[in-house]
């Protein structure tokens, strides 16, 4: 008796093995890489040898010779190169956390607005977000720059605000600087202090409300901690600190008269006109976000929170936007990114950024390629820590499954 014999299928071969393809491919796209950059490198260290260029991270080493006008570490013109670029590394820093703050302020006030039930309330935010939105970047900070804050009072006038504490002119913005005397770090103890007990409470706050349903007044508590703590600790240690406040000479010839120089604190007219261009341009699209985060939470869950008797601002505060937020973070992240790689067009407007004082760096040193190197590689640096915080950010607001 016979039997049927199934004869095993013929291998395929590696032409025709996906597998294979796959792996030559990769192989080739490797080779390729490592070939082009080969080529890019070689041909640009000959360029350079050729036309006498120098190259090499010694540059950073020498004196910069040149200052600016603002710097949140000590500089002058005989720190180096590197230390220049480092102050403004520091500036973009200072512009981009700034701005990310009142950005998102601003972006959910109006995004809130945009769906309010008062007409001429959603109207407004309405035509901030579009007529916003819809003008270039660069123009809105020359608007601020040259329209608005050249319109202010000149170097020797000033407008005053908040109980004459604060002062205006074209020159900046000036207020009380405080004047550190020992003994004062106990109050920064005291605000780390306060921060960490915050913390603490909030999630003990937390956890006793899934467990009892009682809620905790834990805003009014971190209120206390963080302000009250470094002030009870400000007024225990003999009140190690006083405020220096901006000295207006206005007697004597016109010409004399003025701010009277390194005395308290000066925000320079640039960092203003950034820095308002940058929030509030970038408020419109955060806007916009939150708006549609919202919208995407399920009108049922309004229902049920005015069903259990809770009034529109609870309801949008405790139910709303906590189920919003998985929404609204991922292209919020991309809305921070943006905002800090646009601050490179500080340059326009003469501030002192990363770009502007390496540009300078640049133009004296002819250092072309270490300086855009070290430009992409902090804007790189930035966006990926921007980009793993929210990440995190997200994963802790994330709905958990039960």
């Amino acid at each position: 008796m016979e039997r049927d014999t199934a004869e095993a299928p013929a291998r395929a071969s590696l032409i025709n093995d996906p597998k294979a393809r796959g792996y030559f491919y990769q192989a080739v796209l490797i080779v390729a890489l490592v070939v082009s950059g080969y080529f890019i490198v070689t041909n640009t260290i000959a360029n350079l040898e050729r036309q006498n260029i120098a190259s090499g991270w010694d540059f950073l080493e020498n004196t910069a010779g040149f200052g600016t006008n603002q710097s949140l570490v000590e500089y002058s013109e005989t720190s180096s190169y590197g230390w220049a670029i480092f102050v403004g590394f520091l500036n973009t820093l200072l512009v981009a956390v700034v701005g990310i703050f009142f950005a998102t302020v601003v972006g959910f006030i109006v995004g809130v607005a945009r769906l309010s039930n008062n007409w001429v309330i959603s109207r407004i935010a309405y035509c901030y977000v579009e007529l916003i939105r819809n003008i270039p970047l660069l123009l809105q900070i020359f608007f601020w720059y040259f329209a608005v804050l050249r319109a202010v009072p000149g170097k020797r006038d000033k407008w005053s605000f908040f109980f004459d504490t604060v002062h205006l002119n074209i020159a900046g913005l000036r207020g009380p600087k405080p004047i550190w005397e020992p003994g004062a770090e106990w109050i920064g103890f005291a605000l780390i202090l306060g921060i960490i007990a915050s913390i603490v409470v909030s999630r003990w706050a937390h956890k006793r409300q899934d467990q009892t349903g009682q809620q905790f007044p834990v805003f009014w508590t971190a209120v206390g901690l963080i302000v009250g703590l470094p002030v009870l600790t400000y007024l225990v240690t003999g009140m190690p600190m006083h405020l220096e406040h901006p000295n207006f000479v206005e007697t004597g010839p016109i010409l004399r008269r003025g701010f009277e120089l390194n005395v308290g604190i000066n925000v320079i007219p640039e960092f203003l006109a950034l820095t308002a261009a940058l929030s509030i341009y970038t408020a419109s699209f955060i806007a916009e976000i939150v708006r549609a985060g919202i919208q995407a939470v399920s009108h049922g869950q309004t229902e049920a929170a005015h069903a259990l008797g809770l009034r529109n601002g609870p309801t949008l505060r405790l139910v709303v936007i906590p189920q919003a937020m998985r929404v609204i973070i991922p292209p919020l992240t991309s809305q921070y990114l943006n905002l800090t790689k646009n601050s490179s067009l500080a340059v326009a407007i003469a501030y002192p950024d990363l770009v502007s004082m390496g540009g300078t760096v640049l133009n004296q040193t002819g250092q072309a390629i270490e300086v855009i190197g070290i430009w992409m590689a902090v804007y790189l640096s930035l966006s990926l820590i921007t980009s793993a915080f929210m990440n995190w950010y997200n994963q802790r607001m994330a709905l958990v499954e039960r």
